[in-house]
């Protein structure tokens, strides 16, 4: 049993994909909404503090003690980041809490949406360091449980199988939320290798997830994380309000700025550039801002299909029975089916590297030019100053000769993308390809002004 609640609490957290959008309540308060989601659990905690304390006797058996900077080397290892805001000394992601044998861990949100640039923790920013595998198999074996998990978490650091965990907790329960058995096979696609987009981006959104296939007024999404067994219907259902409150601070973030001096008749010249060459998929910035909230079509963007083909009809059917798409009545905030990729705002897109929804291209340069995209590469998954590349926008990479060696630990595999693999494509988005070295550059330095 503890075993089943560690995997389904796990899993859990993949569904966190949050909806955003003017909500019909009367008084939504952002900073009742941070307090919320920064000092509460909504999924009981299921991670025992011997397996966090014990995790370092996995990484290295012959070992007689703890490093000294042990939390430092935990955050490290799993892709984890130092919490700016009160959190008992545990990295963003893990939250101490009550449970029913004593205090244990709870994973929240900021396990996949809570990330690092230059040192600096965000909530809201994408965690692109995350192995979310190699955490959930160690935890597993520190705390004397089997590693096996019910679905793939992640093919590749940094991303995370979200819809899978989705589709995997939605088959688990009725349309009204009653837990059913069996499962419900919904279509588990376990390729689709997505990364997660930053927070402050849903303000400007009329759709949701990176195939725009959800309203982004659904306050209910917000929610589907706590599809965990160990929620009862009637316990999802009266968080409703809250998630109005956290909702509202969700669309209060805002992107940090580029720290690093740009060459403003550069910028300047950039802007002219991609308003003539961008602006129609990705919208113009400033005080009287545009964004067309566009879906390209597959044929058109070229992209990597498995995530846009990954969620079946199936599952949007069964979605749109269920108490999540009846936000508003029976003609609520229901799943649709789109032609291919949402084009995505890009404020602060100088933080939110690696780019496409798979996170297969490591810079904005190489977005601009399919032909520069390594094929396989890994990074340090730091995200230090000196990870980051100043000059294409992103981070730094190592480009390799060929795919990782399958005789290699899964933690060690998973460091390096494969673009040659199912669902990491790098292909696609070819419109940079037009433009000249330097204009492309001028289009980089600009867009470090958003």
């Amino acid at each position: 049993m503890i075993r089943l609640r560690l995997v389904l609490t796990a899993a859990v957290a993949l569904a966190a994909l949050p909806a955003a959008g003017p909500c019909a309540d009367d008084s939504p308060s952002a900073e009742r909404g941070r307090k919320a989601l920064l000092g509460r659990h909504f999924t009981p905690p299921t991670i025992s503090l011997a397996a966090y304390e014990n995790a370092w006797k996995v990484w290295d058996p012959t070992a007689k003690e703890p490093p000294a900077d042990y939390a430092a080397r935990f955050r490290d290892r799993y892709g984890l980041h130092p919490a700016p805001y009160p959190n008992d000394g545990y990295p963003m992601g893990l939250r101490l809490a009550p449970g029913l044998l004593g205090k244990a861990l709870a994973m929240d949100c900021m396990f996949c949406h809570g990330g690092s640039i230059l040192g600096k923790s965000y909530v809201g920013l994408g965690n692109s360091s995350l192995d979310f595998q190699g955490i959930y198999e160690e935890l597993a074996q520190a705390g004397g449980m089997p590693k096996t998990s019910p679905i793939l978490f992640s093919n590749v650091r940094g991303t995370t199988e979200a819809a899978a965990g989705t589709v995997y907790l939605l088959g688990l329960r009725e349309p009204d939320l009653r837990l059913r058995s069996p499962r419900l096979d919904l279509d588990i696609h376990e390729d689709l290798c997505e990364d997660a987009p930053a927070w402050w981006l849903l303000k400007k959104k009329k759709t949701m997830y990176h195939t725009g296939t959800g309203d982004a007024r659904s306050v209910r999404s917000l929610m589907q994380f706590m599809l965990t067994p160990l929620n009862s219907g009637p316990t999802i259902m009266k968080e409703e309000a809250t998630f109005r409150d956290i909702q509202a601070y969700l669309l209060s973030l805002e992107p940090p700025k580029y720290p690093f001096a740009v060459n403003a008749p550069l910028a300047k010249k950039g802007q002219e550039v991609f308003e003539a060459t961008c602006s129609r998929c990705h919208g113009t910035y400033g005080e009287k801002w545009t964004y067309p909230n566009r879906i390209v079509p597959i044929k058109d963007i070229g992209t990597d299909p498995k995530r846009y083909e990954g969620l079946t009809k199936k599952v949007g059917d069964y979605y749109n029975q269920t108490w999540f798409a009846k936000e508003k009545g029976e003609d609520g905030y229901k799943a649709t089916t789109t032609a291919g990729y949402q084009a995505p705002p890009l404020d602060g897109i100088w933080a939110t590297a690696p780019y496409f929804h798979n996170g297969s291209a490591p810079t904005v340069h190489d977005v601009l030019t399919s032909k520069a995209r390594p094929k396989v590469f890994t990074r340090s998954y730091r995200t230090e100053e000196e990870d980051y590349d100043k000059e294409k926008l992103g981070w730094k990479v190592k480009v390799l000769d060929g795919p990782a060696d399958p005789k290699l630990p899964g933690i060690e595999r998973r460091k390096m993308y494969d673009t040659t693999q199912p669902g990491r494509s790098n292909g696609g988005h070819t419109f940079g390809d037009k433009l000249t070295e330097e204009d492309r550059m001028a289009v980089i330095e600009y867009l470090k002004t958003l």
